[in-house]
């Protein structure tokens, strides 16, 4: 078992924010290896994030981000519980990142549940048209369309987006982060995105 260290610790809250408590039962869990506390710590505040998810969150910010150039421009409504995190500048900032994330990536709905009925149905008929022509047979058609939607929701849907920064999470598992980080509920309430020329 190695030995914990006041440094070991010490590095670890610099390197996570984490409070010291989590901090040693982490390193202990990883038996000082600092990567994998790093990893636990993750884990440990993606739990707790998810507990707060309900709560209600009737404080924030709105944030605008004008694209170079201005010819694309994004409003965004980024919600939390409490008038001290909506001040935090960490806070502005997430929101400033989830504003160009939205002009980059041109979502259409923050979730899956608000994307309209009318367009989901319409990518259906698509997919299963494509499905058809390309001579699929019968019985996994609908296991075609089922799989293209989901890749649909992942393309389109803002928290399922792959977050542009970092690839390796979703802009859901961001906004988590950030949850554990000030330990509040924070929501995308949400958007508006704007291109000159378009409707």
């Amino acid at each position: 078992m190695a030995e914990i260290t006041l440094e070991l610790i010490k590095e670890l809250r610099e390197r996570t924010g984490a409070g010291v408590m989590d901090c040693k039962k982490a390193l202990k869990e990883a038996d000082g290896d600092i990567e994998k506390a790093i990893e636990i710590l993750r884990k440990m505040g993606i739990a707790k994030a998810e507990k707060k998810l309900d709560r209600e969150a009737k404080e924030g910010i709105i944030e605008a981000y004008i694209h170079p150039g201005a010819k694309l421009g994004v409003l965004i409504e980024l919600n939390c519980e409490t008038d001290f995190v909506a001040k935090n500048e960490e806070f502005k900032k997430l929101a400033k990142e989830i504003a160009m994330q939205i002009a980059a990536m041109s979502p259409i709905a923050v979730t899956r549940e608000q994307v309209p009925e009318e367009i989901i149905e319409r990518e259906k008929k698509i997919y299963e048209e494509q499905a058809r022509e390309s001579g699929k047979p019968e019985h996994i058609i609908s296991k075609i369309i089922e799989g293209k939607l989901e890749n649909f929701f992942k393309e389109k849907c803002l928290v399922e987006q792959s977050y542009i920064r970092d690839p390796s999470i979703t802009v859901g598992d961001l906004i988590k982060q950030h949850i554990s980080k000030f330990g509040e509920n924070i929501v995308i309430r949400r958007f508006a995105r704007f291109r000159i020329g378009e409707k």
